[in-house]
Parts: C-alpha cells; sequence; structure tokens
C-alpha cells in the first residue's frame, strides 16, 4: 500500500493554456522542432548501434547523455542548420531521451512483464509525431502576458487563469487537431478542505467505472464514446473511400475527414477528463480518507473487453482522483489488487478459487456473508488501507469517544 497526496508531499503541478500563434511563429516552431526530431533520432541511433557493438564485441560501452552532449556539440559546431535551433530545447531532448531509455533499461533489469515495461525509445517520423518542445527556465520568459521563448518565438498565451507562483519550466506542444499549447510547471498550492470525518473505499471495474463503499459516489459508465459510435464509424468510411494510394499525396476530401475524427475523438476525450474531475471533486470533497483500488488497466487493451474498458477511462479517472487528493491535502491510500475479489471484508476470509466475472453476488463460505460483488471489494480497500469500513456510513473510528473525553 502507498500513501499520496500529503501536504508536505505536494510537489508540482501543470497549468495549461491555449496558444494563438501566429503564421511566422507557426514556421518557426515547426523548423524547431524537426531540429529536436532530429536529435532524438539521432540519439536512438546511436544508441542502437552502441548495443549492437557490445553484442558483437562483448565489451560494456555507454551510452549516456554525456556522451550524446558532446555529439550534439560536435553536430552544432559542423551543422549551421542545427546550430539555428535553440541549444536549450535540444539538450532537453537529449535529457528526455535518456530517461526513456534508462526506465525501459530498468524494467529489463526488473524482469517485469512484457505487457509491463517501457520499450525502447524509437525513432520519431514526421508524419507520425506531434510537436513537443520543452523549455527550461533559460529557455522562456514571461513578459507583458506574452510567452517568449529561446530563438526569438513570441507566442500569445490565452490566459484562463492566474498562474499562482514563478513557472520553472513550459511544454510547448502541438494536439491532433493542429492548436498549440503551453503547460507551465509551478510548485503545487495546497488548498485544505474541511474535515468530514468520513472515508471511502473505491474498486475499479468495467460495468460501473468506480464502485465505492457509498451508494451516492459510486460512478457509472459513462459510454460517451459508445454515443460517438456512430459519427466516428461515418468518419472512418469517409477516409476508407478516399484513402490515397501508397506514395501518392492525401486528397482534400481524407484531410478533412481525418480531422473531422480527430476533432470527434478529443470531444469524447474531453468529455471523459470533465467527467472523471468532477466525480473526484466530489469524492474529495466529502471524505477525508480514501483508500483506492491501485488498478492498472492496460492489460485490458488485449481482451474483449477492450472497447469499453477504454470508454471506462480507469486510468485517466484515477490520475484525477489522485490529483484532486494532492490539491485539496486528502489521504489517498493505494492498494495492491491482488485477491480483492476473493477476500471476505466482514471476516477477512479468502475464496478457495477465483469468482467468476459474470458472478454479481459474493458470498463467503466462512461467515455467510453475502454483498454485491464490486461492494465487497470496495470495503476490502478500507480493509487493507487499515481504516475503519464503519467510517464510510459516517460511524466515528473505535476510540474516538475516548480521545474526546480525554
Amino acid at each position: 500500500m502507498a500513501r499520496v497526496g500529503a501536504a508536505v508531499e505536494a510537489g508540482c503541478a501543470r497549468y495549461t493554456y491555449r496558444l494563438r500563434v501566429s503564421c511566422a511563429a507557426g514556421a518557426a516552431l515547426a523548423a524547431e522542432w524537426g531540429r529536436c526530431r532530429w536529435v532524438w533520432n539521432e540519439c536512438a541511433g546511436k544508441s542502437r548501434a552502441v548495443h549492437l557493438h557490445n553484442k558483437a564485441t562483448g565489451q560494456k560501452a555507454t551510452c549516456g547523455p554525456a556522451q550524446l552532449d558532446r555529439m550534439l556539440t560536435e553536430a552544432r559546431a559542423r551543422t549551421p542548420w542545427l546550430r539555428e535551433g535553440s541549444s536549450v530545447v535540444q539538450q532537453q531532448v537529449i535529457r528526455d531521451f535518456g530517461r526513456s531509455r534508462a526506465k525501459a533499461l530498468r524494467d529489463i533489469e526488473e524482469r517485469l512483464p512484457m505487457a509491463r515495461r517501457a520499450g525502447m525509445p524509437a525513432y520519431k517520423k514526421k508524419h507520425e509525431t506531434l510537436a513537443t518542445l520543452n523549455y527550461t527556465r533559460r529557455g522562456f520568459r514571461l513578459k507583458d502576458g506574452r510567452l517568449h521563448l529561446a530563438g526569438g518565438i513570441v507566442l500569445t498565451v490565452v490566459w484562463s487563469r492566474e498562474l499562482p507562483a514563478e513557472p520553472s519550466s513550459v511544454r510547448v506542444y502541438q494536439d491532433s487537431l493542429g492548436h498549440w499549447y503551453c503547460s507551465f510547471v509551478v510548485p503545487a498550492q495546497v488548498q485544505p478542505l474541511p474535515e468530514t470525518g468520513r472515508v471511502l473505499g473505491i474498486d475499479w471495474g468495467v460495468k460501473e467505472t468506480a464502485t465505492t463503499t457509498s451508494d451516492a459516489h459510486d460512478l457509472p459508465h459513462s459510454g460517451h464514446g459508445r454515443k460517438a459510435g456512430t459519427k466516428l464509424t461515418r468518419y472512418d468510411r469517409m477516409m476508407a473511400r478516399r484513402r490515397p494510394k501508397k506514395g501518392r499525396p492525401a486528397s482534400k476530401g481524407y484531410r478533412e475527414a481525418k480531422k473531422l475524427r480527430a476533432k470527434e475523438h478529443k470531444k469524447v476525450a474531453r468529455q471523459r477528463e470533465d467527467t472523471g474531475r468532477k466525480w473526484a471533486k466530489k469524492v474529495v470533497r466529502d471524505h477525508d480518507a480514501i483508500a483506492v483500488e491501485d488498478f492498472r488497466p492496460k492489460f485490458l487493451a488485449k481482451s474483449t473487453m477492450a472497447r469499453k474498458a477504454a470508454d471506462a477511462a480507469i486510468g485517466a479517472t484515477k490520475a484525477a482522483l489522485i490529483e484532486m487528493g494532492r490539491k485539496h491535502g486528502r489521504d489517498i491510500r493505494l492498494v495492491h489488487p491482488a485477491h480483492t475479489t476473493m477476500d471476505c471484508a466482514h471476516c477477512d476470509a479468502r475464496a478457495k478459487h477465483r469468482l467468476p466475472l459474470g458472478e454479481r453476488t459474493y458470498t463467503c463460505t466462512a461467515c455467510g456473508n453475502t454483498s454485491p460483488r464490486d461492494k465487497n471489494s470496495a470495503h476490502v480497500m478500507l480493509v487493507r488501507a487499515g481504516l475503519n469500513p464503519a467510517g464510510a456510513d459516517g460511524a466515528r473510528p473505535p476510540g474516538a469517544l475516548l480521545q474526546e473525553a480525554a
């Protein structure tokens, strides 16, 4: 079990804003991204070459950020096109590549299952990747409400809210619709909420996105993707009819259908995010401590429930709950999901066999307790997190009256 969101571990938060990008600024950002993509691909090529060399000779040569930084310095000295770009963002590309490669190597050393491993950094193709530029503090500044990036790029920020503190870095990126955004990293500001004396257990599922120990806080399956299925199918057929032959440029109709499809996908993603954030705010506002199943739905992508699991957006909802708990100083406890559907929340006995997914009622063979399967799992979260299950009903935990009398 892990605790998340304590006030002393506030960490950092991101504030994202829309950008108004002129034609000149857009061309400059595209050129900057082209240089950064070239640097990333060179790093990937060097890493693969070192790996093949070590495999053939038995040596243990390294390919860390220090060696890649020297390569970048040499490349900028002899390549005017690369030297025209900012060194700040290019060096940040090397740092990002180093972290990605280190994570992949660490997963291999720890012998994680293939489904949970982070793959080695791959090449970024021109027409298949979206622009992402990271600037540290010396690579940008805010002046008169505008964002000035290294290299003389000036962008207009749509300030939907004030920044709570001075940003330490900024990420400028483009989404699938071609819109530009900037994401500032600032120290997180904790906004404590009044104590309620209540606790909550949460179990993730597919039929219902979240089942809790309180009926009023269950999150039903929203089905945003299913509702948009008709339009998405129509756009897929439009793209299929206009799909260009290999090596030929796409037609105007194909590009328009592709943009309509991306726009609908973006709408669904925003609906899921909005639903998750509203539910997370309600849960955090009404409870002091929350026991959450540390569920990782990645394996569902290869199952028969892949489409419905993706539409439930369990990962995004879980991330929204953790972030909301950190923001308001609530006690969020992540519970390992092993055997949570087999244990009895009443007597802690474990069933001798795994219950089938279609079984909706849990019956304990030891104490005879009967309850809905997901509700039982939600109560198991409270027991494993060391919280009093009765607190979910508003009751005081054991010893509360003695403490008040003392």
